[in-house]
């Protein structure tokens, strides 16, 4: 039913709730409705989580900011220890083609954020870089740091 994604397995438990699919989300503590960009959204989520160490409870859900006076949501904003964002994460469906356009979207989310890694995936493919803001620098890197307790 739904694709298997570039992260590591994980079953998620999928429930019918008003005759559509609904998955739980550990951070908002609810069921939402199992959309292809939710599937991603939920894998990433476990992968921050489980694999890199990210307390859930440092991670937010769709975020609001502005962008040119425009009301938008960041997909995922993760805090470090001392709440400042630490990593922003945008997600697309896995039919959506990962090109200029999702990374221009991402990159001005991040002008109001002012996030030092930035991550965007449609679960299959994944570009992460890391940004200097003092110096202007990017670059790309090939993995997402490790929480540091």
């Amino acid at each position: 039913m739904y694709p298997v994604l570039n992260f590591p397995p994980y079953e998620p438990e999928v429930v019918q709730l008003r005759n559509k699919p609904h998955l739980f989300d550990p951070v908002r503590k609810k069921w939402v409705v199992a959309t292809p960009e939710e599937w991603v959204r939920q894998h990433v989520i476990r992968y921050l989580s489980e694999n890199l160490g990210y307390p859930l409870s440092h991670m937010a859900i769709e975020c609001s900011l502005k962008v040119n006076r425009l009301a938008k949501r960041a997909d995922i904003v993760v805090y470090d220890h001392h709440l400042k964002p630490a990593i922003l994460v945008e997600c697309k469906a896995p039919s959506v083609k990962m090109d200029m356009k999702v990374l221009e979207q991402a990159a001005r989310y991040n002008l109001a954020f002012r996030v030092p890694v930035v991550f965007v995936t449609n679960g299959i493919t994944h570009y992460a870089a890391s940004i200097d803001f003092e110096t202007g620098n990017t670059k790309t890197i090939s993995s997402l740091p490790l929480w540091k307790s």
